[in-house]
C-alpha cells in the first residue's frame, strides 16, 4: 500500500485582544517545526475574511503517521502550549490526500 500525504486542519477562535499573542506564538514555532519535525512538509495560518476571531491552521505531512507521532511527542505539547492558550475554541480534522492537481510550470 502506498502511503498518502496527509492534511491536518485546525479551526480555532482567537479573541481579537489575543491576536498578537497568537501570531507571536505561531511565529516562534513555525520554523522549528518546518526545519526539525520529520514528515512535516508545509503549514499555513489563515484568518477569516468575515470573522476576525476565526483562524485556520493547516499543515501537510508525508503521511498521517508522521503527524500523529509529532502530536504525541512531549516537544509538541511544549511548543504549541503558548499558541493553544490563545484559543477559546478549537477543532481538529485530519485528511488523507486523495488527489491533487499538478503545479503549473
Amino acid at each position: 500500500m502506498i502511503e498518502q500525504r496527509a492534511r491536518v486542519v485546525f479551526l480555532v477562535r482567537v479573541p481579537q485582544q489575543r491576536t498578537g499573542d497568537f501570531l507571536r506564538a505561531y511565529e516562534a514555532i513555525r520554523h522549528l517545526v518546518a526545519e526539525g519535525v520529520p514528515g512535516h512538509l508545509v503549514d499555513q495560518v489563515c484568518r477569516s475574511s468575515a470573522d476576525p476571531e476565526q483562524w485556520l491552521i493547516t499543515s501537510e505531512w508525508v503521511n498521517l503517521a508522521a503527524f500523529e507521532a509529532w502530536e504525541r511527542s512531549p516537544e509538541h505539547r511544549d511548543l504549541v502550549k503558548p499558541m493553544r492558550e490563545c484559543f477559546t475554541d478549537a477543532r481538529s480534522l485530519r485528511f488523507v490526500v486523495h488527489a491533487q492537481t499538478p503545479a503549473l510550470a
